[in-house]
């Protein structure tokens, strides 16, 4: 078995088994949206970034799509080996801030760019996030049609004044929810953003699901 198949089934396993008593967890079937969370988090694995390490799921009617990770473009050096001067300089560039300086691809954008790259359409697919899509890659997903974005962490833009428009851009697809899901890994995926348990209810703007 490959250790990221390893990694994915120990999500699925690590859900099931915190989530209910033993005895119940031997049954216990996740749903749609926990399965597919967990198959985002065993994606987010591959990603070499300096700072959060997010994995994305795209799919339609419970079939995967396309996936993606975020980290740096084929045939640069990873962000972990100093690819991204960006990154290299977290302290230099706030949450959000710096998007022009970065190499690094998202991991929705991995997503989408892998779905092109193949000739898949991702019209009508339902994304899923390990953390809520950044101002830019909801431009993008506004745009390639999708149908909804389910993320586990909450991301809130930096900058106050930009943030109403950042959840009118989010109106615009059909539903934006999170998914509540476990998470052992939290304090090396989304470091400053949560504590290992911690999941926050959705933000403003934002549709229940």
């Amino acid at each position: 078995m490959s250790l990221w198949l390893g990694h994915l089934f120990t999500n699925i396993s690590r859900f099931t088994k915190e989530q209910t008593p033993l005895a119940e967890s031997i049954s216990k079937r996740p749903d749609m949206d926990e399965y597919m969370m967990s198959i985002a988090v065993g994606v987010r694995a591959r990603a070499n970034c300096k700072g959060s390490h997010i994995g994305a799921v795209l799919a339609r009617e419970g079939h995967i799509v396309s996936t993606g990770y975020n980290g740096t473009p084929h045939h640069t050096p990873n962000c972990d080996e100093g690819g991204c001067g960006r990154c290299s300089n977290r302290d230099d560039y706030p949450s959000g801030t710096g998007y022009d300086l970065c190499i690094c691809v998202h991991a929705e954008q991995n997503a989408i760019l892998s779905a092109a790259r193949f000739g898949t359409p991702i019209e009508a697919t339902d994304v899923y996030t390990t953390i809520r899509p950044c101002f830019n890659c909801t431009k993008e997903l506004v745009q390639a049609r999708v149908n909804s974005v389910r993320y586990m962490y909450d991301w809130v833009h930096p900058r106050e004044d930009v943030r109403d428009e950042y959840n009118r851009l989010q109106g615009f697809i059909k539903l934006v929810s999170q998914v509540q899901v476990t998470d052992p890994d939290a304090a090396w995926a989304a470091p400053g953003l949560r504590g290992p348990q911690e999941i926050d209810p959705p933000g403003p703007g934002a549709q229940s699901g």
